[in-house]
């Protein structure tokens, strides 16, 4: 397969310059200003987020993270979930399943009220 060139809008063109001309006078590893990421964000809505990106010297994840539609990051887990559970006259049963990059646990029980800190503790510290 033949390798395409494709050509850089002009707009895209004009705002590079822009950020080159901003980078010539500040210093390496400044942070860009909010203006800067806002034109970057419509021009990536418009061209294509990796066009955009390396167009403009721009980190492709940091971009996307600013784009309309992108999944916020998740903040640290709550210190407190309460479980509630149905008002039933029989012995209660629950399946309860914990995940993360280490691996999967999964609890079930019938009848019982388990101690869910140390379970999740002693998963944790494993």
């Amino acid at each position: 397969m033949p390798h395409q060139v494709t050509t850089i809008p002009e707009e895209l063109l004009e705002f590079s310059k822009q950020l080159e001309q901003w980078r010539s006078v500040h210093p390496s590893r400044s942070r860009l200003p909010e203006s800067i990421w806002v034109t970057a964000v419509e021009m990536a809505q418009r061209y294509g987020l990796h066009r955009v990106a390396k167009a403009l010297r721009l980190d492709y994840m940091r971009l996307k993270k600013r784009m309309p539609g992108a999944v916020p990051q998740a903040g640290p887990p709550p210190a407190f979930l309460e479980l509630l559970g149905p008002a039933a006259a029989g012995p209660a049963e629950c399946v309860v399943e914990w995940e993360s990059a280490r691996g999967r646990m999964r609890v079930a029980m019938k009848g019982v009220t388990p101690d869910w800190a140390g379970l999740l503790r002693a998963w944790r510290e494993s």
